[in-house]
């Protein structure tokens, strides 16, 4: 079977036909996890595709709560698109350092939590892009600023009051993405938390599975992923929430469902930071 939603993706080959195109803008939205002794901001400074913008994933977020990266208001969300020059009419391509498996994917999903569903990531990142020896710069884009409406869709969203009541309820499948040794509590989190664990009744899918190592870690082909999550235990009949350590790599999972038929699969913006962390939530080891 094909991509039901291949509009979510694109090709190095297609970005570089059309990156300059007036109706297009890219952002490096690289961030890194604090057991990494990397800058993602200085990294992109040094080198980026031509006219990329830094999407700042803890800068665009709720900067009030000690959790990172938390989704902001639609009112900042939309300041801070309007200064990167991003709003409507434009098509948002996001890559990061890590491939297809990591922040790309998290701005693709928060720009369409506040309505923009014209964004796509770029299939297998910079990583690609420059293993292809494709051109970098240094220089730094000069954007004009554009209008950004932002209409919060909360079907796409869920908090940790959510998971608390979906553990009676069992309305939704919550498919957790870290490792199965984090899924266990055997393994350490990368955010240390006072519970290691997982939710009672989720499932646990590895991000990595879903892309393709062999191919630049690029997305799996539909049938590759449509089959891993069906191993899984994963009914796709059923509402889906996906959650990770900190709302990050849970959107890698959220964009391969989408691919493959799902629009509507939500993200737990809280993840295990939050879970492991709250007074009043049951784990299972």
């Amino acid at each position: 079977m094909d991509y039901v939603n291949p509009e979510a993706l694109v090709s190095t080959e297609w970005l570089a036909e059309h990156m300059s195109a007036p109706d297009v803008r890219i952002v490096d939205a690289t961030s890194f996890l604090p057991t990494v002794d990397r800058n993602a901001r200085s990294e992109y400074e040094s080198e980026h595709i031509a006219g990329t913008q830094f999407f700042d994933i803890n800068d665009i977020a709720d900067t009030d709560t000690d959790m990172a990266h938390m989704l902001p208001s639609a009112e900042k969300f939309s300041s801070k698109m309007r200064k990167l020059g991003l709003g409507d009419g434009i098509r948002i391509v996001a890559y990061d350092r890590n491939g297809g498996s990591s922040a790309s994917c998290r701005a693709w999903w928060m720009l369409r939590v506040f309505g923009h569903d014209d964004v796509a990531v770029l299939n297998g990142g910079l990583p690609k892009w420059l293993a292809e020896g494709r051109p970098v710069e240094d220089l730094p884009p000069v954007p004009r600023e554009r209008h950004f409406s932002a209409r919060q869709n909360n079907f796409l969203v869920r908090d940790v009051q959510h998971l608390i009541a979906n553990i009676d309820s069992g309305k939704e499948q919550v498919v957790d993405v870290r490792g199965a040794g984090r899924f266990a509590g055997t393994d350490p989190e990368p955010r240390p938390t006072h519970k290691k664990g997982h939710i009672p009744g989720s499932i646990n899918l590895p991000f990595p599975n879903l892309l393709n190592p062999d191919a630049g870690g690029v997305f799996r082909s539909a049938d590759e992923i449509k089959g891993i999550v069906d191993a899984a235990g994963i009914d796709l009949s059923k509402p889906i929430v996906t959650s990770c350590g900190s709302g990050v790599t849970a959107c890698v999972a959220a964009l391969a469902l989408y691919l493959i038929g799902h629009k509507e699969v939500a993200v737990y913006d809280g993840s295990w930071a939050e879970w492991g962390n709250h007074f009043d939530t049951p784990v299972v080891t």
